[in-house]
């Protein structure tokens, strides 16, 4: 049991995922997360305020599967599967993020500072965020897991270029952006 424990190595869990995904080639169906919410907005009634969420959402239920077994597995695996909540992150970083008013970095994998205090900018920075990424993924036609995974799998041009947009936006916001907010 205490190998379920340890990150899998990358050779057992490339693998997986490859099974994974020509698994869903094979049944003509694409992995990507974003078409999970679009599914949601449509079974929540979204479709009679917005036009683009028309559309019989009964055709992606194994969509909805998926989702829920994300949701379990992510469960499962937090709570029973890990053998620490803390993050393994550099001494650097942990000095870096205390300068940044993250005290306790590396302790758990939310920092407290930011998700245990609900106050106007950290309500703020939550849906700004939470809007940019829903926009950017709607804008780049999939989200990061149906472009790196699947597009990049299928060598689609589209999602190399979105792929490089996800990281150059990630480098933006890591040392550019988020010291700013947090200073």
């Amino acid at each position: 049991m205490e190998f379920l424990l340890q990150p899998w190595a990358w050779y057992v869990s490339g693998p997986l995922i490859a099974l994974v995904m020509f698994t869903m080639f094979y049944f003509g169906k694409r992995l990507g997360i974003s078409s999970n919410l679009e599914n949601l907005c449509a079974i929540g009634g979204a479709g009679n305020l917005v036009d683009y969420f028309k559309f019989d959402w009964r055709k992606n239920k194994w969509n909805i599967v998926f989702m829920i077994g994300l949701i379990i597995g992510g469960f499962l695996s937090s709570n029973y599967l890990s053998s620490s909540k803390t993050v393994a992150i550099s001494m650097e970083t942990k000095v870096e993020l205390k300068e940044l008013g993250f005290n306790n970095a590396g302790d758990t994998y939310l920092p407290a500072e930011m998700f245990n205090t609900l106050n106007l900018k950290t309500i703020s920075i939550l849906l700004i965020a939470g809007f940019l990424v829903g926009f950017g993924a709607r804008y780049a036609g999939g989200c990061t897991s149906g472009h790196a995974i699947v597009g990049l799998s299928m060598l689609e041009l589209p999602s190399l270029v979105s792929v490089i947009g996800f990281f150059i936006g990630g480098l933006t916001m890591t040392w550019l952006i988020f010291p700013f907010i947090f200073k």
